[in-house]
């Protein structure tokens, strides 16, 4: 009688659990950078709403986001003010946010991630660019 044994040795346990690990460690410091730039675009996107936001200028912009911000959990000073824009063109405004962002990741090794994000406010709707 020929007996087959399944499953997997400890040495192949070892090793899938370093993978799932190692995935699981990239996890843990990318979802809450990405959920903070989901933060940002619902504050950009919650502007449309203001009433004449594309008549404003961008101090007035600036103040509007600041508070959406701490609504969304935005660390508001990890966007310099210079990299809020507001941009007039023909009648047509559009503001634009973007920045980068640096995790430390493994002993000298950094992410380094970059946000940009454009909202056209005289007309309905977000234009990513």
């Amino acid at each position: 009688m020929k007996q087959s044994q399944r499953g997997i040795t400890l040495i192949g346990f070892v090793l899938m659990m370093c993978v799932v690990g190692f995935f699981a460690y990239v996890a843990m410091k990318l979802v809450p950078v990405y959920s903070e730039y989901m933060g940002v675009v619902k504050s950009m996107n919650q502007l449309l709403t203001e009433p004449g936001i594309a008549s404003k200028d961008i101090s007035e912009i600036r103040q509007l986001l600041n508070v959406k911000f701490d609504i969304q959990y935005v660390d508001d000073a990890m966007i310099p003010p210079q990299n809020i824009q507001l941009k007039k063109q023909s009648g047509a405004a559009s503001l634009r946010i973007f920045y980068d962002k640096r995790i430390d990741f493994i002993y000298n090794i950094d992410l380094l991630i970059s946000f940009d994000k454009t909202v056209n406010l005289s007309g309905t709707g977000a234009a990513a660019e």
